[in-house]
């Protein structure tokens, strides 16, 4: 478990050697907005949550949007190279284009794109939308940049983030509809939650993603900041040292 949130760094943004407590904040914040307590928050000049909230528009996940860029800038990344929603908006391959909700545009080319999804409720039908769309959208930017779209950039860092809430629901296994042939091994028996595990793992292997981060928080802790991160291979410090690298080599 995470610890809960805390003040951060001395100027104000947040390090990659010290993340816990800025991903704490990013949880809470998190559930605070999807639990209508959030006002008090985007008002506030006080806390990383708050900052960053009054920026963003205060989304469910701008807390991590704005955490991204904090870090980003940090590493030395121009602010306004970090794009977000509307400004993300990028063209495709086959299709004309699609909102990112987070773009970094540095002199030109296109660095990175970075995806921010939860889920805490209506599992199953959600779920699937969620995979046929982080599948669709990845593939449809891998292409364009290998047909040469966003000429001349490097290929770009694509990266995905998913928080789900941690609760008997998302927990407990779930059954399969087999009517022609059978599932995967793998999902045989599979809560919703290492089904969404799987999504992000998988997407990293097979490179449709450069990173990916999976975390799962229950309301009533993550109010508090407290979340947990199953598995090793999505950390998020290992995504946010990933995505730093990337975007820093290509930044003079």
């Amino acid at each position: 478990m995470a610890p809960s949130p805390n003040s951060g760094s001395e100027n104000g943004l947040p390090s990659l050697d010290n993340l816990a407590p800025e991903i704490a904040s990013a949880v809470q914040f998190y559930w605070e907005t999807l639990s209508g307590q959030a006002e008090e928050q985007r008002a506030s000049s006080n806390t990383a949550r708050g900052r960053r909230a009054e920026v963003l528009g205060g989304g469910q996940m701008d807390g991590f949007a704005g955490l991204v860029e904090d870090l980003l800038v940090s590493e030395g990344v121009p602010r306004e190279a970090v794009k977000h929603d509307y400004q993300a908006t990028l063209p495709g391959y086959f299709r004309h284009e699609k909102e990112w909700d987070t773009a970094v545009v540095y002199e030109g080319e296109l660095l990175a794109t970075v995806e921010y999804k939860s889920q805490a409720s209506s599992f199953g039908n959600n779920l699937n939308n969620r995979a046929e769309e982080a599948i669709g959208s990845n593939t449809d930017l891998l292409e364009a940049y290998e047909e040469g779209v966003f000429a001349p950039s490097p290929q770009p860092f694509v990266g995905y983030l998913m928080l789900m809430a941690d609760n008997e629901r998302s927990r407990e296994p779930v059954g399969l509809r087999e009517p022609n042939f059978e599932a995967d091994d793998e999902f045989q028996g599979a809560s919703y939650a290492r089904r969404a595990e799987l999504l992000c793992l998988r997407m990293v292997r097979k490179r449709l993603v450069s990173g990916a981060a999976f975390l799962m928080s229950g309301q009533e802790e993550g109010i508090k900041g407290r979340y947990s991160e199953p598995n090793e291979e999505l950390r998020f410090e290992r995504f946010a040292r990933e995505l730093t690298s990337h975007v820093g080599a290509h930044v003079g």
